[in-house]
């Protein structure tokens, strides 16, 4: 498949909570009545997430609550979450919203025509698909390639699943300067570059400019309010290459 792309192709990992929706809360909530639907108890300690995965955010509940987190346990627990998921779209689609420019920004990318887009999060692809999906954002990402909480609870190992599968999938190998991640946390920006990615912060989420530049992103925007500098800081990955 790798004679569909006029150059190299660039491989774009989206971040979701934060930098392309906002979840209006909707997300603790889900971990909260998770909780209660697989124990039977309240949740009596508030949820932490703190940029873990899925996996890793309701393996921590449970020890904290004093309940041994076995594999089965686990696997029941994101099982549970996904139907938590499903039965608070409508919530989602009230309280949360996209972050502005966001759309534009995906469509932009997607008219370069040597670039593919997925996402790199902490969501379980259940998840990751729903958030999304809600809000219109589906159509331009190739969650074939993405890679979830699922798929690892350490997100440093999410690029290289990124990787793996895209090469898998178009037969192409992807290395730093062709694989950029787009994240709004310092978690994310620390993601990025330990997978070997070209990282692109963004200051939609609870952290500023400043602070997404002190932890090494190679470029910061303030938002995704203006897509064509979006398009032209995911570019820079390429910048060194002949063609770019």
């Amino acid at each position: 498949m790798a004679d569909r792309f006029a150059s190299r192709p660039l491989l774009v990992l989206w971040d979701i909570d934060g930098t392309l929706i906002d979840n209006g809360g909707v997300s603790k909530e889900a971990y909260a009545l998770t909780f209660t639907r697989l124990t039977g108890r309240p949740l009596q300690r508030p949820v932490t997430t703190d940029g873990k995965t899925d996996p890793a955010v309701l393996r921590s509940m449970l020890r904290q609550h004093g309940i041994e987190a076995t594999p089965a346990l686990l696997d029941r627990a994101v099982q549970t979450m996904a139907a938590v998921f499903e039965s608070l779209v409508p919530r989602l689609r009230e309280r949360g919203h996209t972050e502005p420019g966001a759309p534009a920004a995906i469509a932009a990318l997607g008219r370069q025509g040597n670039v593919v887009q997925s996402v790199l999060t902490g969501n379980t692809v259940h998840n990751a698909r729903v958030k999304t999906s809600v809000f219109g954002l589906d159509g331009g990402l190739d969650y074939e390639v993405g890679a979830y909480g699922s798929d690892s609870e350490v997100r440093t190992d999410l690029v290289r699943v990124a990787r793996t599968k895209a090469a898998a999938k178009y037969g192409i190998r992807f290395e730093p300067d062709t694989t950029v991640l787009i994240g709004d946390t310092p978690r994310d920006i620390e993601a990025g570059l330990g997978g070997g990615a070209y990282v692109v912060g963004v200051a939609t989420g609870e952290y500023d400019v400043e602070s997404l530049t002190a932890k090494g992103a190679n470029v910061v925007l303030p938002n995704l309010r203006d897509a064509d500098a979006v398009v032209r800081a995911v570019l820079g990955a390429r910048r060194d290459q002949p063609d770019a």
